[in-house]
């Protein structure tokens, strides 16, 4: 069983970080979504206090949320994921185990170049955060440091509290499934975009995400998912839960007010 956090009432949300995250990066948007869902914010396999799997991939990690929702009845959920996260719900969506699918900034939809970037940047800083560790809270305590180490999953890093920020670096150095997961990056596939058709499918990105750089990725995700609805968060970044959790919930909250 996945570890995860559990509140609310209403129809089941399921909440699925990215690589290197955990479920607490969903917490700005609790207050807004517990008066509506259920929700159930996990943590995937080698994340935060899950136990890892024997062999850690983009397509093993679906597998392994698809178990949870089986083993917690949970089949079909609304489910919303974030980078890694957003692909896997987009996939186990067209495996028809969702009710609705809302992927923030989804791994997937990238150039070559795109996806090397992302491994790359990605897995050097967290190694220079691992090199920096005794160093980190000071560092992280001021808005130079929290701009200069997390611009790349935020869009206003420096509007970000000191330890949301290590919380956050040490959520992927500490991830015994960060490496290859990321690795696996490379065979990370939209599996069946045309099923998606048979659910509300909602593709979310932030304006200032330079990891999945908006201007060409989120056009390649119009291109290849024309069905679903697509939407800015205008000041975001690739993470955008903490820049614009308003926004967020809303888009959220719209699969609901469509039924």
């Amino acid at each position: 069983m996945l570890n995860h956090y559990r509140a609310g009432a209403g129809e089941p949300l399921v909440l699925v970080h990215g690589v290197g995250s955990r479920w607490q990066v969903w917490q700005p948007l609790f207050e807004r979504l517990t008066d509506s869902f259920e929700v159930y914010a996990v943590d995937l396999p080698g994340f935060g206090r899950s136990a890892p799997l024997e062999r850690t991939t983009v397509d093993t990690l679906t597998d392994a949320l698809a178990a949870f929702l089986d083993q917690t009845g949970l089949e079909p959920a609304h489910l919303a994921g974030n980078s890694m996260g957003g692909l896997i719900v987009l996939n186990l969506a067209a495996r028809g185990l969702a009710r609705s699918a809302t992927a923030f900034s989804p791994i997937g939809f990238w150039s070559t170049a795109g996806r090397v970037w992302c491994q790359q940047s990605l897995g050097r800083s967290t190694t220079l955060g691992a090199a920096l560790r005794p160093a980190l809270p000071a560092i992280l305590g001021t808005p130079a440091g929290r701009t200069a180490f997390l611009s790349l999953v935020f869009g206003r890093p420096w509007a970000v509290d000191g330890e949301t920020a290590v919380a956050t670096v040490d959520g992927a150095i500490d991830a015994p499934g960060f490496a290859a997961a990321l690795a696996s990056f490379d065979r990370a596939r939209l599996q069946d975009s045309g099923r998606l058709a048979r659910v509300p499918v909602t593709v979310a990105w932030g304006s200032r995400d330079i990891l999945l750089t908006h201007a060409t990725q989120s056009r390649r995700a119009r291109a290849r998912l024309p069905a679903a609805r697509h939407h800015t968060l205008p000041g975001s970044g690739h993470t955008p839960f903490y820049d614009d959790p308003a926004g967020c919930a809303a888009i959220l909250l719209d699969h609901l007010e469509a039924r």
